[in-house]
Formats: structure tokens, C-alpha cells, sequence
């Protein structure tokens, strides 16, 4: 009895054996990619070709519910023409700023070699490296993805402060993975997830045509790209041992005609019209004089201005998707410039002043609720340390000839003469120093609000000068502001009564008058370095708070 059992117990592990290898030789891909996702140590991250599965989870449930089926091969044998595509999409990630090695390029690019030299001498590649090059182009979609839609860089991890909340919906890739594969299309769904703003694609195709230059650039062996330095500004029918050079630049990057008649050493008319040019895409006043400023746009290489680009298309994938709708204020730090922006228009553009690198403007967004006209203004206890006290010190009339009154916590007035300024300090400085209204005032004539942990908020300056300044970057963090009077009007436009006559008595008042807004208007202040113009030309600004050298580290920081 007992020798019978065992027989019909060996007779059913051969049959279960025999159906097990059945359904292995029909369906061989299947079993391997299920094998791949049910590792045998489930506190390990699947290995497939020795690359770890970024995004195991959504990969599983994307397969699990397919029953394990294989997404990119046909027949069991035969790669589909979407395997092709989504290789290629890969490769070009870095037109989007992102690395192609991070989405398995290397392993994949070896898996088709293998494949198509197996086709090619009539043979099928065995089924486990088929299934893995399914899960790898998988795993390499649902990356890309992501990093298409929120970014590759966690910029909450900067040490810079990024203080603009992204969109953060459930993208469902798996689903879209499906829907992309069903529908026949890698292209389309992935670009479907680039940022909505209008400027990224142009953005894209000017890295893109950055590449081309990047490869005209290591075949014509101009690979000595030298920093320039002069200690003199250079004009017109000046001689300098720098302007062959210059010229043999300004020629790469098509500012000089094909014609052009080399001069030298000398500085001629052709150049100076050559680097105005230039001067416009670095957002300096084109006057044609070869200084600082335009020997650092001289110096940008190929390279240089890709790792900018790189970074100002990843910043765009941090910013919300609502920030394209309805009425917008939008302060760009890196190019001193504020617009405001309705159903998609520009309808005010001024030059601003921001914060100096050591006490740079951050970058947030905040709802600007209310303006103050004639605003008084509160020292701060910075400038208070570094000014006002040393001011007192040396000229005992300085906080009368500013205007500016010495009061208590509880607001009243002290005089100035009853305070020994050679014992005060500002560690503990028992009083307030605050500034009347009027055209002498720090905060000009009106300052506009929007609540923030920052501190910081938009106002008129007496300092008009400083606005014809190419670097802006003057203040203590807020932003002053060149068109104060068009900025109120816009605000208050929905209400008949703020006139321009009534702003403008409301701007030269002795007192304070704050005025709420009748909607709240989102402010962004962000920080581009790279962009392209309505004309699809792009341009490119100093990185005057160095920002962008942490933001590329961690763009190439393999995966």
C-alpha cells in the first residue's frame, strides 16, 4: 500500500513538473519577468542584469496586472517597435537636462546588441534576457516619467530654500505605461508630462541645438576655450592681445558674418556690433564695451551653457501647474525683472533691485493680500548694526536728517540726545528706529504685501538711480521695485474709486494707509538662469547667487 502511494505521489510531481515546463516553454517570458519581481529576499530591491528596479512597486503592479505578460516583445520572441522607441526616448532624456544612464541605457543598449546579433544569425535571445530587458525598459519608463512631471532633484534636499509648492497629484504611470503601449505611442505619453508653461519645449530644443554646437565644438578643436581676463575694459579702436580670440568665439557661436575680415589685435566696428549682440542674450545693455560682465558671457563654452540649460529646465519642473492660470506675479531674481501676468499676457514688466549674495532673495511663493501707501519704515536690527548706530556715532544729526525717530516698544518717542550712541550696541538695543513717510523713506511711497515667513515683500525706493544698473543685486532681500505707481494701479483696478490722481495723493500722504486688495494675487520669486524669448532666441543670465553648480551635481548623481 505504502509503495503504491509513493508511486502515485512521484506520478504527480512528474505531472505538475511536466505542466510546470509546459507552461515555461509557452509562456518562457512570462515566468522570467515574474521570477525577476518575486525575489526570494523580499527586503531586496529585484536585480535584473545587475540593475536595481527603481520603482519595483509600480513595475509589479504593472505586470501583476497583466498576468506577468510581456509588454515589449511579440510572440514571445520578436521586440516591438515600441522597445525601439522607448530606447530612443531615453537617449534623448538629455534634452530634458536628465541622464540617460539613470534609466538603464547601458544594460538595455547591451540587450539589443544581443538581441539583434541573435536575429541576425536566425537564433531567438534565450527567454530571461528577453524578459529582463522588458522589466529594464519598464523600470526606464516609469523613471523618466516621474522625473519628466516632479523633477529628478528633491529641491527640498538643497541647501538653497525652495519654498514654491510643486504639484503633487497620483500620477498612476502604470496606468499610463499601459495606455502608451496599448495605444502605440512612448513619444506622446511622455510628453504629455512635460511642464505646461509654454517656454519648455523651446527651452528643450535650445539645449538640443546647445548639443549640435557641443559636437561642432569637440570636432573643430577649439577644446582650448581658455578664460579670458583683461583688467581694463576694452573699446572701440583699442588694440588687445584677447581679440583674436574674442573673435574666433564670437565666430563659433555666429555673432560675426562668414565674410568677416580678421583685424587682429584691433577692436574694430564688425566686433563691437558682434559682442552688442552678444551683450542682449546675457541680458546686459548693449554698449559694446568689452568689460567684466561680457568677458564672463565670452567665457560661457558649449558645456557651460548645457549644464545651464540642464538646470533651468529642472527648475521648471518644480513649479506648479497652477501657477499658468488667471493673474500672476512672477519676480525672477537672476534677471532683476518683475511681470505681471494676466490670462497668460504680460501686462507690466519692471526692473527690479534684489537681495546681494550675502543676503540673497529667496525663493517662494505667497499671496499678496495688501499694499501700504506712504509706509513708514522699522529698522531692521542688521541695519541697525551696520548703519544706524555707526551713523549716530559719527554725525549726531543722521537720524534726523533721515527722518527717522527713536520710540520705545510701546511706541513712544524718545530723544535722540538722551541715548550715550558711543555705549549702545545692537545686541540688545532697547529701542525702535522707525522712518516717517515721504520721498526720503527706504520703502519709497508704497510697499505691496504678501505674507511669508521671509519677511520679504516688493517696494518703491528713493534710490532711482541704481535701477540703471546692469547688477541689481543691492539689497537687504526685498525687492524694490522701478514701476511702483503701474504696479498699484493694476492692483486696484477693479475698484473705480483708486483714480491715478487718488494713488498718487495716496503715495505723498504724512500717515500710513494700508488698502486690502479685493482678490489675493499669487507671487512667485523664482531664480532662472536660462530661458527662451517670445522669438524662440534664447538667453542667458548671470548666476549671481550661485545656485545653479548644486542643482547640476545632483542632476548627474547616478541613481
Amino acid at each position: 500500500m505504502m509503495v503504491k502511494n509513493l508511486l502515485c505521489i512521484l506520478f504527480s510531481l512528474s505531472v505538475l513538473h511536466a505542466i510546470a515546463q509546459e507552461e515555461i516553454m509557452h509562456n518562457r517570458t512570462t515566468f522570467f519577468i515574474r521570477s525577476f519581481l518575486e525575489p526570494t529576499d523580499p527586503s531586496q530591491k529585484p536585480m535584473v542584469e545587475g540593475q536595481q528596479l527603481f520603482s519595483s512597486v509600480v513595475v509589479h503592479r504593472f505586470y501583476s496586472e497583466r498576468q506577468f505578460e510581456s509588454a515589449w516583445i511579440q510572440d514571445d520572441t520578436v521586440l516591438r517597435e515600441l522597445a525601439y522607441e522607448m530606447r530612443y526616448e531615453i537617449k534623448q532624456a538629455k534634452f530634458d537636462g536628465l541622464q540617460p544612464d539613470d534609466y538603464h541605457l547601458l544594460a538595455i543598449d547591451g540587450l539589443f546588441s544581443k538581441y539583434e546579433m541573435a536575429r541576425s544569425s536566425g537564433l531567438a535571445l534565450p527567454a530571461i534576457e528577453l524578459a529582463a530587458l522588458d522589466l529594464l525598459l519598464s523600470d526606464a519608463f516609469v523613471m523618466l516619467a516621474s522625473h519628466l512631471y516632479h523633477g529628478k532633484v528633491e529641491p527640498e534636499q538643497l541647501r538653497t530654500v525652495w519654498n514654491i509648492q510643486r504639484s503633487n497629484p497620483d500620477l498612476k504611470i502604470d496606468q499610463r505605461l499601459y495606455f502608451a503601449i496599448d495605444n502605440g505611442s512612448i513619444r506622446r505619453a511622455l510628453q504629455e508630462l512635460y511642464p505646461t508653461f509654454t517656454i519648455y519645449r523651446p527651452m528643450r530644443e535650445g539645449l538640443r541645438r546647445l548639443y549640435d554646437h557641443l559636437d561642432r565644438f569637440q570636432t573643430e578643436k577649439m577644446t582650448t576655450w581658455k578664460e579670458l581676463k583683461t583688467p581694463k575694459s576694452i573699446k572701440l579702436g583699442d588694440s588687445h592681445s584677447i581679440i583674436p580670440e574674442v573673435i574666433q568665439r564670437l565666430s563659433f557661436w555666429g555673432y560675426l558674418q562668414e565674410d568677416f575680415e580678421d583685424s587682429g589685435k584691433e577692436y574694430t566696428a564688425a566686433i563691437e556690433e558682434a559682442i552688442k549682440k552678444l551683450q542682449v542674450k546675457f541680458g546686459m545693455d548693449p554698449d559694446g564695451i568689452i568689460g567684466q560682465g561680457t568677458l564672463y558671457a565670452l567665457n560661457q563654452d558649449p558645456g557651460s551653457l548645457i549644464r545651464k540649460a540642464s538646470v533651468n529646465l529642472e527648475r521648471l519642473r518644480w513649479l506648479p501647474d497652477s501657477l499658468k492660470e488667471g493673474e500672476l506675479i512672477v519676480v525672477n531674481t537672476a534677471n532683476f525683472q518683475l511681470d505681471f501676468i494676466q490670462k497668460k499676457d504680460t501686462i507690466l514688466s519692471s526692473r527690479v533691485i534684489v537681495g546681494r549674495s550675502f543676503h540673497s532673495t529667496p525663493q517662494f511663493s505667497a499671496m499678496m493680500s495688501y499694499l501700504v501707501f506712504s509706509p513708514t519704515w522699522t529698522v531692521p536690527p542688521s541695519i541697525l548694526r551696520q548703519e544706524v548706530i555707526p551713523g549716530m556715532r559719527k554725525d549726531p544729526q543722521y537720524m534726523a536728517n533721515k527722518r527717522m525717530r527713536l520710540l520705545t516698544f510701546s511706541g513712544e518717542e524718545v530723544p535722540v540726545n538722551s541715548v550715550d550712541w558711543s555705549k549702545i550696541s545692537a545686541a540688545g538695543f532697547p529701542y525702535m528706529v522707525r522712518q516717517d513717510p515721504g520721498d526720503h523713506n527706504s520703502l519709497g511711497l508704497v510697499k505691496f504685501m504678501f505674507p511669508n515667513k521671509h519677511h520679504v515683500y516688493i517696494h518703491d525706493t528713493p534710490a532711482r538711480s541704481l535701477f540703471a544698473r546692469e547688477d541689481r543685486a543691492l539689497s537687504y532681500g526685498c525687492i524694490r521695485i522701478q514701476k511702483p505707481f503701474e504696479l498699484a494701479k493694476l492692483l486696484l483696478q477693479n475698484n473705480p474709486r483708486w483714480t491715478d490722481e487718488q494713488i498718487r495723493s495716496a503715495m505723498r500722504q504724512s500717515r500710513e494707509q494700508v488698502v486690502n486688495l479685493d482678490r489675493k494675487i499669487p507671487v512667485v520669486i523664482l531664480y532662472l538662469t536660462y530661458w527662451t524669448n517670445p522669438n524662440d532666441q534664447m538667453v542667458y543670465r548671470n548666476d549671481i547667487y550661485k545656485r545653479d553648480e548644486e542643482i547640476y551635481l545632483a542632476l548627474i548623481q547616478k541613481r
